[in-house]
């Protein structure tokens, strides 16, 4: 039962075609589009691939795009599955106030990192960081809670709000460095200590909650750029999205 997951992000969308609703699936083929092409799929990457049977995806994008994605995929056979979050899934217990208005995207990347914790024969508390156009930092318990999480501002979005509302701020993207001597250092430096600081702050409350020493695991496309920074120990994965979704897929296809 060949699975199509989909992750549509602020600027991209991701797809990747497993020959099983399954985390240990293997990977068949993958790709990825702006969202400007997204027209461009059904006849291009997704034309000769095998006809997946079962289709599952997280969407931030809004339904304007889910709609033009929907299109393409209109040459197979299947019914799009979009994850909404939910009280409880795949071991997860959703702590949100409103279970359903947690971003499906901060959803899945937590169900698939604590999937691959257990899969490590671990049972610990785990913080969730997903660096991209905005930055979230999760909590979850041992026993697979969500207490709540962080939303904070991406690289772009705080130099942009920086140059919007400070006169004569245009500058080139700098460095980071510990004592900054410039503006574009200092504006670089600011933003990647802002979303460290942010995710060492959160090891400390679960540390304080939990009596145990939590995992940290980073994913997003802007994680790479945080890791010289970071001053706690992390584990920087690439698709803890489709990690998720391969575990929710499980529970509800196979």
């Amino acid at each position: 039962m060949n699975l199509l997951a989909i992750d549509v992000g602020n600027t991209r969308l991701k797809w990747a075609l497993y020959d099983r609703p399954h985390p240990d699936a293997a990977l068949l083929a993958h790709g990825a589009e702006f969202l400007e092409n997204i027209e461009t799929l059904s006849e291009g990457p997704w034309a000769e691939l095998p006809a997946p049977e079962k289709m599952l995806g997280c969407i931030v994008a809004g339904d304007a795009v889910k709609r033009r994605v929907q299109e393409q995929m209109e040459l197979w056979d299947f019914t799009p599955q979009w994850v909404v979050a939910s009280a409880a899934e795949a071991g997860m217990v959703n702590g949100y106030d409103h279970p359903a208005r947690l971003g499906s995207d901060r959803w899945v990347a937590m169900v698939g990192a604590r999937q691959r914790m257990l899969a490590q024969g671990q049972k610990r508390p785990l913080v969730v960081v997903m660096v991209g156009t905005a930055v979230t930092v999760e909590a979850i318990d041992e026993n697979g809670r969500f207490l709540g999480g962080l939303i904070l501002p991406g690289h772009g979005i705080m130099l942009r709000a920086l140059e919007s509302g400070t006169a004569g701020l245009h500058v080139p993207t700098g460095e980071v460095r510990p004592f900054p001597t410039n503006t574009s250092d200092a504006l670089t430096s600011g933003g990647t200590y802002a979303i460290a600081g942010a995710c060492e702050r959160m090891v400390q409350h679960l540390r304080e909650h939990t009596g145990m020493e939590p995992l940290c695991v980073m994913t997003g496309g802007a994680g790479w750029k945080m890791a010289p920074s970071m001053s706690i120990q992390f584990e920087l994965v690439d698709n803890l999205i489709f990690d998720g979704l391969l575990s929710m897929a499980q529970g509800r296809f196979a």
